[in-house]
């Protein structure tokens, strides 16, 4: 987690130099004593506020609530992508998680905040305050997608109203304290696959499971790139993707980078020599190796992140299409 520290005195710039040794974190305070923490001087509330919204993961207030609720506020979307908000006051006495508690993590980021200054962390989230499962913070924990934001608001208000919430696994990923390894009206399930579920409500939690490798055309749209990885992937939920591998000569493609962007996965570019290492059994094409030197880019693309082949070469619309599944998941 990448964070940063807004203090506005004095005294508050000073505990903000204890909090960013500890934390890691950028310190910044008004000009006029910048120099004497060794922090970094910023200009107004407002452009620090949306600066940092769009480069850190946490922002940390040294002051009033009311000041970081009126900074963050023209900011605000949704806990899904809003960063951890935490206020402490001066003396360091109460952290407050003001956003993102579960999902962006100012809950643990506040009692952090408190552990380090002798505090309290004033943590109010519902499952938090009664000491039942959060499934956003699970899913954060185990490197989960949640699938169905209204499904997983439906699982906690299930648990705060004392129902019984069922859960299912395709992989060795032991049931949690709080849900039920039964059957139930509603449920969680950790599964790389798509649609459907043992529950009447399934709520479908993903690992990145699979590594793809895409080969195209110069200039293929991003759509085009899409519908050529859905209809590679029949069964498989695209949030299952950690990442794509290409080679060299795609790095800068417009297309595969959209389309990387989207998912929200890094793009990993080998060059012919890389990719020829790769080991496995993979499909020959004489006008590939012509073209980029090696005789295969997508296969052995996907096998390069070290996953073992679990989609062989898919073709469409000047799209080749590939997917291994990564260690810790071969067992699927």
């Amino acid at each position: 987690m990448t964070a940063a520290i807004l203090a506005f005195t004095r005294r508050g710039a000073a505990l903000g130099k204890v909090l960013a040794e500890a934390l890691d974190a950028s310190l910044h305070v008004p000009a006029r004593f910048a120099d004497e923490v060794g922090a970094e001087a910023y200009d107004s509330l407002e452009g620090w506020t949306a600066r940092m919204w769009g480069e850190k993961d946490a922002l940390i207030f040294v002051g009033a609530c009311g000041i970081a609720v009126r900074a963050i506020a023209p900011h605000v979307k949704d806990k899904f992508t809003d960063p951890a908000v935490v206020a402490v006051d001066e003396a360091g006495r109460f952290a407050v998680p003001l956003l993102s508690g579960h999902v962006g993590g100012a809950n643990a980021l506040a009692e952090a905040v408190a552990d380090v200054t002798g505090g309290q962390a004033a943590v109010s989230t519902a499952t938090d305050v009664n000491g039942l499962f959060a499934v956003d913070i699970w899913a954060r924990e185990h490197g989960l997608a949640i699938t169905d934001r209204a499904l997983a608001k439906a699982v906690s208000a299930a648990l705060l109203r004392g129902e019984k919430v069922g859960y299912a696994s395709d992989f060795a990923l032991d049931c949690p304290e709080g849900l039920y390894p039964g059957k139930a009206e509603l449920g969680v399930w950790v599964t790389c696959r798509g649609g459907g579920g043992p529950f009447p409500n399934t709520l479908r939690l993903v690992p990145k499971c699979l590594a793809l490798g895409i080969g195209c055309r110069r200039g293929t749209p991003e759509a085009a790139i899409r519908a050529a990885v859905e209809a590679a992937l029949p069964g498989w939920d695209l949030a299952a993707v950690g990442e794509v591998g290409t080679i060299d000569l795609k790095r800068d493609e417009p297309g595969l980078l959209s389309f990387c962007e989207a998912l929200g996965v890094p793009l990993r570019a080998y060059t012919a020599a890389e990719l020829s290492e790769a080991q496995g059994t993979f499909t020959p094409s004489e006008f590939v190796r012509s073209v980029t030197g090696v005789d295969n880019v997508c296969e052995r693309a996907a096998v390069c992140a070290g996953g073992r082949l679990a989609v062989p070469k898919r073709a469409a619309g000047g799209v080749t299409v590939a997917a291994a599944v990564l260690p810790g998941f071969w067992e699927m």
